[in-house]
């Protein structure tokens, strides 16, 4: 079995010397805006299936980020207005006077992609959440790394969520025990659920974790949950990877979260209303040939589902290859389709993102909606700084016929 770059079984600390032989880790990089992916109301860009991968057999990565709560005061990344009422209330009012998007979310020029500085490097896995005036991110690390920002440009470290691992975590790397991966965050029931994998790289026995807080200023808050969900333990065996998990609320108000890397693809369960596993029905959503697909993210706009993910090669540094795919439903558990009408399930997509001649393998991606503005939040490997892992945050419009445009890379 051919192993990836072991990105995971790293701290934060060592990144610089682990992606590349040459790692520039200053706290901020130069980030000009790049080349917009398409222009509001075409067609986009289409990706299609069958693309290749590097062809590791196993691998893990990342998340994206949280669903918000449907006529809550919380914006996020997950759920665009959906159930009884727009997310976000007087929060995610913010960013939309003066936006030049429309109600559908089409800007009246081409989207771009955010200059950005501070804390942006070593940014992997990037889920994003608002909570009153503030920003939070989310991302892979020692404990779940958390960043805060005022503006989504200029971003400051906030410290972690554990000081260390939960004891009933046993699934990790002894040799880096608390590095925990690919956090989501969603709003609902009065409280914040933190998701997140704990696993160790190249192999399927792993467990989602669950986390609660009641407001995200209070960086001390979390409370550990327990495991909501895991995959080949205690002798069982199964085809999937219980990492990258993504919670999402449909316009029903049902609760979902979706997981998945290599293996057997992305699938798929209900939460009840305390954040836990809710039955025993189980959906498949996606799969590949070369089982390079991972980091789900679910996302509701003028009527239909959209499920992005991550294909191909993460974690080489500026050798990866990752990239973003997207296909849509009329209902939450499928069947997904691309643009061509492929089924996600056979190895379709429509390509969103690519890598470029700096900006290499963008994935892990979560969409935010701020009022009438929406983003496409991933992290990408800087070729100019040794291949280190940076955040990136583009817009992201809509075509006329319903489908994603983001800038990027």
């Amino acid at each position: 079995m051919k192993q990836p770059f072991p990105l995971r079984s790293l701290g934060i600390p060592a990144l610089c010397t682990a992606l590349a032989t040459a790692f520039a880790c200053g706290s901020s990089v130069s980030d000009e805006p790049q080349a917009a992916a398409g222009k509001a109301g075409t067609a986009g860009s289409a990706g299609g299936a069958g693309a290749n991968t590097a062809g590791e057999s196993a691998g893990g990565t990342t998340g994206g980020a949280g669903a918000g709560q449907a006529g809550s005061e919380v914006a996020t990344g997950g759920l665009a207005a959906g159930a009884a009422g727009e997310a976000g209330g007087p929060a995610g009012a913010a960013g939309a006077a003066g936006s030049g998007a429309g109600a559908s979310g089409a800007l009246d020029r081409d989207p771009e992609t955010l200059a950005l500085s501070g804390a942006i490097t070593n940014v992997h896995d990037p889920a994003i959440v608002k909570d009153g005036n503030t920003f939070y991110l989310f991302s892979t690390g020692q404990g779940i790394q958390v960043r805060t920002s005022t503006d989504l440009k200029s971003w400051k470290a906030a410290g972690q969520v554990f000081e260390q691992k939960p004891a009933w975590i046993t699934t990790t790397d002894a040799t880096d025990p608390n590095m925990l991966w690919a956090p989501e965050v969603l709003y609902f029931d009065g409280a914040f659920h933190l998701y997140y994998a704990a696993s160790k790289f190249g192999v399927n026995r792993s467990c989602i974790g669950h986390a609660t807080n009641t407001s995200l200023a209070a960086a001390d808050g979390w409370v550990d949950e327990g495991a909501t969900f895991c995959s080949n333990m205690e002798g069982s065996t199964q085809d999937y990877n219980a990492i990258d998990a993504n919670p999402f609320q449909d316009e029903q108000g049902k609760l979902w979260l979706s997981f998945g890397s290599f293996w057997g693809g992305i699938k798929m369960f209900r939460l009840d209303i305390d954040g836990n596993r809710n039955g025993t029905d189980f959906y498949s959503l996606a799969t590949r040939s070369n089982k390079a697909i991972e980091a789900p993210h679910l996302f509701q706009h003028d009527g239909f589902y959209f499920l992005f993910e991550s294909v191909d090669s993460c974690c080489q540094g500026s050798a990866s290859t990752y990239r973003i795919m997207v296909g849509r439903s009329t209902d939450v558990t499928g069947p997904y389709k691309d643009k061509t009408g492929g089924l996600l399930s056979e190895g379709g997509g429509t390509l969103l993102v690519q890598g470029g001649t700096r900006w290499r393998g963008p994935g892990h991606n979560a969409i935010l909606q701020d009022g009438q503005r929406y983003y496409n939040i991933y992290h990408s490997y800087d070729a100019d700084h040794g291949g280190v892992p940076t955040l990136r945050i583009s817009e992201l419009t809509w075509t006329d016929d319903n489908w994603p445009i983001s800038a990027g890379p």
